[in-house]
């Protein structure tokens, strides 16, 4: 018997569950959305960097893209991708509707180029973008007449006669569709490693697993990234993503000699791989606990920007006893996100009929490696497709 019946049911509370959920909502769904523990308890919630959308006078949703297939190496969805940068805009004003009020500058947004970027396009909240976009999400989630089940981790899920019934916890859930949207697992497998991770606990990857024994497609699954520059030092930001918008507004990173010996605006995967090549050549340097890393030299950024833009940062490591505007980091590259996923197509429904997936547990949008900034827009855009895309199907 079930507790509760809905025609959408959401499960995750990041950016890309709460765009579902609104979003299904906004489309005349009844909508439940349940989350592995508190409704505030994400990933998004961390994301620092900004989020990216082609506004510049020089820059177009296509150059974008082109952008983004580069930075995968050609592995990323192309179909996938256009709707991500076309889509790009419009999901910023949506946001900007709910009350995110995005860093601005001269009469417009204020933009950053970032790795693997050919233009400026990062739109930012300071350093605490994701923060922002998720507690604004939530707030019109918590002010709507959507069900939420905080703490109500999904363990079952079952296709019925007309679409799902979940077990959430004490919870059993019957929806018309199913939105997943839970995450990636890298917490889970920087464990396992012995390894950091920028994740928050919940970040453990059941759910896919129980789409997948449903008979879901999964693709790009081994591709994990790692984040350019993870905090090295003091302690406690051992596993803290600097934001990379740091070398966006002029920080480079140095080997033990002083020397910059990568480019720090490129994609990802080659600068973390570059930070790791310096070490084991001996050109790194060690932590006061004895940690492999190399400088991210911060003092090159000017304090009007980083007051503007890395504010955030700026207080954290000024509570260790670190000012980065006065002293280089520490940084070594540490496990931040899950590129691969469940396949989906451009509603985000996966390969099973009546289920979606958006935001990091799906693949295909990054291909092998993600651009920083394109993690938020995605959770916007295709939760948004995703939700609209389940409250069209449960109310058909």
């Amino acid at each position: 018997m079930a507790d509760s019946s809905f025609d959408v049911l959401v499960i995750g509370s990041g950016a890309s569950g709460l765009a579902a959920a609104v979003s299904a909502q906004r489309a005349g769904a009844s909508v439940a959305l349940a989350a592995k523990g508190s409704l505030q308890s994400c990933n998004s919630a961390k994301a620092q960097g900004g989020i990216q959308a082609a506004f510049g006078e020089d820059d177009s949703p296509e150059q974008h893209a082109e952008d983004v297939c580069k930075s995968s190496h050609e592995t990323a969805d192309r179909k996938l991708v256009e709707i991500l940068t076309g889509e790009a805009t419009s999901a910023i004003h949506w946001l900007e509707e709910l009350g995110v009020e995005f860093t601005r500058e001269n009469g417009g947004y204020r933009l950053a180029r970032c790795g693997g970027g050919s233009r400026k396009r990062l739109l930012q909240v300071g350093d605490r973008t994701g923060h922002a976009i998720t507690t604004a999400l939530r707030e019109n989630a918590e002010g709507s007449d959507i069900q939420t089940f905080p703490k109500s981790p999904l363990a079952e899920l079952v296709r019925t006669e007309n679409g799902w019934r979940a077990r959430c916890g004490d919870h059993t859930i019957v929806a018309t569709t199913v939105v997943l949207a839970a995450g990636g697992r890298c917490f889970r497998v920087a464990e396992e490693r012995g390894e950091l991770s920028t994740n928050h606990s919940g970040a453990t990857g059941e759910v896919t697993q129980i789409a997948v024994d449903l008979g879901a497609e999964v693709r790009d699954f081994d591709a994990l990234q790692y984040h350019p520059n993870g905090g090295a030092w003091p302690k406690n930001m051992q596993g803290y993503s600097i934001p990379e918008t740091t070398r966006a507004y002029g920080a480079v990173l140095l080997n033990a000699d002083g020397e910059e010996f990568t480019d720090s605006l490129g994609p990802r995967d080659a600068v973390s791989q570059a930070i790791v090549e310096e070490v084991e050549k001996g050109k790194g340097v060690e932590t006061p606990d004895g940690r492999p890393a190399v400088y991210l030299d911060t003092t090159r950024i000017s304090e009007a920007d980083a007051n503007v833009s890395l504010p955030y940062m700026l207080r954290r490591y000024r509570a260790g006893g670190i000012d980065p505007l006065r002293k280089r980091l520490f940084t070594y590259p540490v496990l931040h996100y899950q590129n691969g996923g469940l396949v989906i197509d451009a509603n985000a429904e996966t390969t099973l009929e009546g289920l979606y997936a958006c935001g990091e547990i799906a693949g295909g949008t990054h291909g092998r490696n993600r651009m920083m900034g394109n993690s938020l827009l995605e959770c916007c855009v295709f939760g948004r497709r995703a939700g609209k895309a389940a409250a069209g199907k449960a109310k058909a």
